[in-house]
């Protein structure tokens, strides 16, 4: 089964929690036991298995990685300005599995599923969800 969930998202640099919607597409395909993979379309948006409790912790994520790969000294920036969106996105990766016990998500209790945008805000992103 694949579905796509689309995502709105408000700032340049933002972690967003998909975690209900993916849920919901879960319980929609009724699949006992398999594999969930998500993949984000897009060079410059990830996909961020992290904690989803603490917003803190989404705002770290962000953070380290805005230390760890600054704006406005790539060779690609010359083009439109995003290169480091583009390392962050690569950095992070495209795509999660996970796996999908007695119906629901293997997930742990403080786990979230996060799309990363890196070069927004976006009207849209999407997010590919196969279920095998």
């Amino acid at each position: 089964m694949r579905t796509t969930i689309t995502v709105t998202t408000h700032q340049r640099e933002e972690l967003v929690d998909i975690t209900e919607p993916i849920r919901r597409a879960v319980a929609e395909a009724e699949v006992s036991d398999g594999l969930l993979a998500l993949y984000v379309q897009g060079a410059t948006a990830a996909i961020m298995i992290q904690e989803n409790w603490d917003a803190s912790v989404p705002r770290d994520a962000v953070n380290l990685l805005q230390q760890l790969v600054p704006r406005g000294v790539w060779e690609h920036d010359a083009q439109d300005g995003n290169g480091d969106s583009h390392l962050k996105a690569g950095l992070i990766g495209p795509s999660e599995t996970i796996p999908i016990i007695n119906g629901k998500m293997g997930l742990s209790t403080w786990q979230g599923i996060f799309l990363c945008e890196f070069d927004g805000p976006r009207r849209e992103r999407t997010v590919v969800c196969t279920l095998n």
